[in-house]
């Protein structure tokens, strides 16, 4: 965001309402995610998908039974956030991966600390254990602070492994345990509890 821009900008935390989005949200969430499409390495789709194929990735989200949220302010769609696999395999059936978005009027108010705590709570009672944050460039200091501030901690980092803009892009891997995390069995899954490793070992 240039300075410019900022300085026209209202400051100060929003009040928004998050629920779950409805097809009627969609242009509103196409136009949010098209601008970081377009003007930024946070997302690395290079074209901006249309109005219906963001359609056709809420209904993907929709038929496992995720959320996928929007915060409002007033009758205004101002972000978006929502869940998906993280694999396909079977075995990462309690992992889940975030991604979250907001309007560039709506950056640095609450809006995405607004959405992310809902999905994170929801993931928590879908019985999931761990999310997941790949964050497009590690320059994103906004998204990497978000995340840390909601208890996700860095695993690694994917060097160069977007082309945008003309330049080799990165991406930084987050984690946050839900729940029980690893440390109980799944409800009628087999297997053995993971026994925690004793101070100073």
């Amino acid at each position: 965001m240039s300075s410019a821009t900022a300085k026209q900008q209202a400051t100060g935390p929003v009040k928004v309402r998050v629920r779950p989005a409805v097809e009627a949200d969609l242009p509103a969430v196409q136009e949010i995610y098209s601008h970081f499409v377009r003007l930024t390495t946070a997302s690395f789709d290079e074209d901006p998908p249309t109005v219906a194929e963001m359609t056709a990735r809420w209904q993907r989200v929709q038929a496992r039974g995720l959320p996928y949220l929007v915060a409002v302010k007033g009758n205004k769609v101002v972000g978006f956030a929502y869940a998906a696999p993280f694999r396909e395999r079977s075995a990462y059936r309690y992992t889940i991966e975030d991604s979250v978005y907001v309007s560039e009027d709506y950056l640095g108010r609450g809006v995405g600390n607004a959405l992310m705590t809902d999905l994170i709570s929801r993931c928590t009672a879908l019985g999931f254990r761990h999310m997941i944050a790949v964050i497009g460039d590690s320059t994103n200091a906004a998204s990497l602070a978000l995340h840390s501030r909601l208890g996700f901690f860095v695993v690694g980092a994917l060097s160069s492994v977007s082309f945008k803009f003309g330049r080799w892009v990165d991406a930084v891997l987050m984690q946050r345990i839900l729940g029980d995390g690893d440390t109980t069995i799944p409800p009628g899954e087999p297997g053995r509890r993971r026994k925690r490793k004793k101070a100073g070992k």
